[in-house]
């Protein structure tokens, strides 16, 4: 599975699926065999499915075992509607492949899962794909890359010197050592081509390219990052004159960046002005509202229930809020800016309360 990418699940789970004929198929013939919850289906939430109006959306099933990727509580929910038939899209991938779909698609929309579902998804994906960057895991798991690089520490997974990104292009995990490597390479082989020393070194070979030419320039294979130390071979070929603070311009005394008297603060006290710090925003990006937002969207309890599209309703107003929110502000009347900005902080204020309600009440169920 490493041939293929994550972003290739993340676009089956997004539009891919919905190419694939929808078939009307007994339901005894499937069988829900690759949910990713650890603690099973939640009998409430296909009771709430069961109840709610209209046809139940189609379910996702592996063709080659009839195993349920997506849908394990449409599925109980026919059931307990009495419903012989329900109505399938197929996969006809590999099964590792079906595996970690159920839970690309699961961390996405419906019933949501747990962050210990996510985690044991992660191990899971450490065992059947161990060179899968940190990146790619989290596309399918729904954790931050963070999470994955702390899960990945101890297990087999993080032995491997290349990791396999999300776009399926194997890279070195630590690049600095494949530089060491392609400039040892280009030294004892000068008239190697750049793509035979990319081969062996696990770079582009635009990347040994730069190699390369940064040993004919005379300087260390792996660039300095930002405000790491120079390396050690240029250090070495500075100049004793360089470093002797007798030899130090007059302008050397000003502090330096890295000095306590350097700090913005330090300056701006200095100056008289008051000083700027910079300031969290704690608001969350609006490509991540819209994420949360199409998850609600694609559930089945909020989709087939009045007051369920009521609520979809109000929240794809507050969608094209975090799409436009800059051109809507524009595009107001000047006479107008007032009173709607009183109007949204006021309705700020009820959505905090909102929040604040639906946050007790999901803390009290967990209780």
């Amino acid at each position: 599975m490493d041939a293929e990418s994550a972003d290739h699940l993340i676009r089956f789970r997004d539009r891919g699926y919905l190419d694939q004929p929808v078939e009307s198929v007994a339901t005894d013939r499937i069988t829900a065999g690759f949910s990713p919850r650890t603690g099973g289906e939640d009998g409430e939430y296909a009771k709430t499915l069961a109840e709610a109006e209209g046809e139940l959306p189609p379910i996702l099933v592996h063709r080659p075992t009839m195993r349920v990727i997506d849908g394990a509580h449409r599925l109980r929910a026919a059931a307990l509607r009495g419903e012989t038939h329900i109505r399938v899209r197929y996969f006809d991938g590999e099964r590792s492949e079906a595996e970690l779909l159920a839970v690309a698609a699961n961390v996405t929309h419906g019933r949501p899962l747990t962050a210990a579902d996510r985690t044991a998804a992660a191990g899971r994906v450490f065992a059947s794909h161990p060179r899968w960057s940190d990146r790619a895991v989290a596309a399918v798991t729904g954790l931050s890359a963070r999470k994955i690089s702390q899960l990945r520490k101890g297990t087999a997974a993080a032995e491997t010197g290349h990791r396999v990104g999300r776009d399926g292009r194997a890279r070195p995990v630590d690049p600095s050592r494949a530089r060491e490597l392609a400039g040892e390479l280009l030294r004892s082989n000068p008239g190697a081509s750049l793509r035979r020393i990319a081969a062996e070194a696990g770079l582009s070979p635009a990347t040994v390219a730069d190699v390369r030419d940064r040993i004919r320039r005379g300087e260390d294979p792996v660039p300095a990052r930002r405000g790491d130390t120079a390396p050690a071979d240029r250090r070495r070929a500075a100049s004793p004159s360089s470093a002797s603070p007798s030899s130090a311009s007059p302008s050397s005394s000003s502090p330096s960046a890295s000095s306590p008297a350097a700090d913005p603060i330090s300056l701006a006290a200095r100056r008289g002005s008051a000083p700027r710090r910079p300031v969290a925003d704690p608001q969350p990006a609006p490509d991540r509202l819209l994420r949360i937002f199409e998850s609600l969207r694609r559930d089945p309890s909020l989709r087939l229930s009045e007051s369920g599209r009521d609520v979809l309703r109000m929240l794809g107003a507050c969608a094209l809020v975090a799409q436009d929110r800059e051109k809507i502000a524009a595009s107001l009347p000047r006479h107008c800016k007032e009173p709607m900005a009183q109007l949204v902080q006021g309705y700020a204020g009820l959505w905090r309360l909102l929040a604040d309600e639906l946050a007790c009440a999901e803390a009290a169920e967990a209780s």
